[in-house]
């Protein structure tokens, strides 16, 4: 066969894209689709239609027409067979057929189209090998990431290495009476004064170090892939998982809160961040397999003043969680009157770090303390499958907010059909996802449901993945008043509240 040009087309012959194989001219292939309705005969069931010079075959999708331009010796069952794969092509890009979506994702559907024909004549190719094509996902690339992820790792080690060494010629001179080096002494008051709280639970801050050695990250060197076997072994372990994403592990992890909560507007001299993080995986058919949840309590003080303060907490928590102190902290303060206060009340917090000196963990496979309850009922129908999911909000003190449900769908199959919606909804044929999203669950918005319908089978809908963040937290534990050590005089402090989801998912 040769295949002249592959377009999608209005059903006025108007073209959206169009993809020529041989050399045609512009005003050639507006020609032949002007033409090509008025060669459709009315009642006629066939899926071709020919002229003196060409052959058209095509496929109604919805408003549009899918149509090839061949030769008139060209197989007639290749051409069908072909334009099957093209038809099945354009669903895996647009999510509904419907020209400003085919304008929109013109350029990914001719890179596709390019896949499937070379030089007018059919590759041996199939829709999963397209996909994979069309990424352009590079080894090399992804060997080159995780060598210069270990080079700055290693450059990091060597940075801390360094400012430990500082910080120990600094203590050294101290105890001696010697002037202290000149690299940067900023903040040694505060360190003399407050560093009771040792590194179980956060680093000191580091001094700024304008001279320390950087491995240069842009050489040649960065794709010897035998240099180096704790390299490759590195690299190994990142593709155990999706193999797609490469992060950086370096360093301390940054609160999930930063990157999907603002930060707040007033922040005091005291200021606290009290986080929730859950993970949480639930049985299809119902009943809770397991829910961990860890909370903490973390302290910044940016003042000296204020830096011999205690913490008075409120615990109204009636679920069972279970408290710990940080080594530093009174115990026995904390289990009487519930307040957090250092051991020694004559010294202070450290300045300008985040201090954690509370946390908490409930682990339970109670179905009475799930917040939020998703039900999926997937149901085989004579075209496919009806997929009902619903939601419900069982803790009515939550405030769930930007909440995505993720339900997957079978690849290589046309766009779901959706019926009734709470909420919007998102179709990433590049991903097989549905997400159903809704910007806040209260107890005002306690439930809702999502209707679609979609060919496969009822284990192709799992498992259902759920996001949320919330400025409420899930354990009724806050921080009430902040008072100096001496005379109990009030101190203003600021709160910042999350509660994060870090796995939650219906199998």
């Amino acid at each position: 066969m040769v295949l002249l040009a592959a377009a999608v087309c209005t059903k006025a012959g108007k073209a959206i894209v169009s993809r020529q194989f041989v050399e045609m001219t512009r005003t050639r292939v507006e020609g032949l689709l002007a033409a090509f309705p008025k060669l459709m005969g009315l009642g006629k069931q066939h899926t071709f239609v020919e002229t003196e010079s060409v052959r058209y075959v095509y496929q109604p999708l919805e408003k549009l027409y899918m149509v090839l331009i061949t030769t008139k010796n060209s197989n007639i069952l290749e051409d069908l067979e072909t334009l099957r794969l093209f038809s099945r092509v354009i669903p895996e890009y647009c999510r509904v057929l419907e020209e400003g979506e085919i304008s929109d994702h013109c350029f990914d559907l001719i890179f596709a189209f390019d896949e499937i024909v070379a030089l007018g004549y059919r590759e041996n190719v199939n829709l999963a090998q397209i996909r994979t094509f069309t990424e352009m996902d590079s080894h090399e690339e992804k060997v080159f990431r995780a060598v210069r992820e270990t080079q700055e790792r290693e450059a990091k080690a060597e940075m801390r290495r360094k400012a430990k060494e500082l910080q120990q010629i600094r203590r050294d001179a101290e105890r001696s009476g010697k002037k202290v080096p000149g690299f940067g002494s900023a903040g040694m008051s505060s360190m003399s004064s407050g560093s009771i709280i040792t590194d179980t639970i956060i680093e000191p801050e580091k001094p700024k170090m304008a001279t320390v050695p950087v491995r240069p990250t842009g050489s040649s060197k960065a794709l010897k892939l035998g240099a180096r076997g704790k390299e490759v072994d590195n690299f190994v372990d990142k593709l155990r998982g999706e193999g797609e994403t490469i992060t950086s592990n370096t360093g301390k992890r940054p609160s999930l809160a930063s990157n999907v909560l603002p930060p707040p507007v007033n922040v005091e001299s005291v200021h606290m961040r009290v986080e929730e993080k859950i993970s949480l995986t639930c049985g299809r058919d119902g009943g809770l397999q397991n829910m961990e949840l860890l909370g903490m309590i973390t302290l910044r003080v940016t003042d000296d003043k204020v830096s011999r303060i205690r913490l008075m907490v409120n615990n109204y928590d009636k679920k069972g969680v279970q408290l710990q102190t940080h080594p530093n902290v009174d115990k026995k303060l904390f289990t009487s009157d519930s307040v957090i206060g250092l051991k020694n009340p004559e010294k202070s917090f450290p300045l300008n770090n985040d201090v954690g000196v509370l946390k908490w963990r409930l682990q339970s496979t109670d179905d009475a303390l799930i917040p939020l309850t998703i039900n999926c009922w997937p149901s085989e129908s004579a075209t496919g499958c009806d997929v009902n999911i619903e939601y419900e909000l069982q803790e009515d003190s939550l405030e769930l907010n930007d909440v995505v449900i993720a339900i997957p769908i079978p690849s290589g199959v046309a766009a779901p059909v959706v019926g009734d919606v709470d909420g919007e909804y998102k179709h990433d044929s590049r991903r097989n996802v549905l997400e159903w999203s809704l910007p806040v669950i209260d107890a005002k918005n306690k439930s809702g449901s999502l209707e679609f319908s979609v060919t496969g089978q009822p284990n192709d809908f799992f498992p259902v993945n759920v996001s949320f963040v919330s400025k409420r937290n899930y354990c009724d534990i806050q921080v009430a008043k902040v008072t100096h050590v001496e005379g109990d005089a009030p101190v203003k402090f600021s709160l910042e509240t999350s509660f994060l989801v870090d796995k939650y998912e219906i199998l």
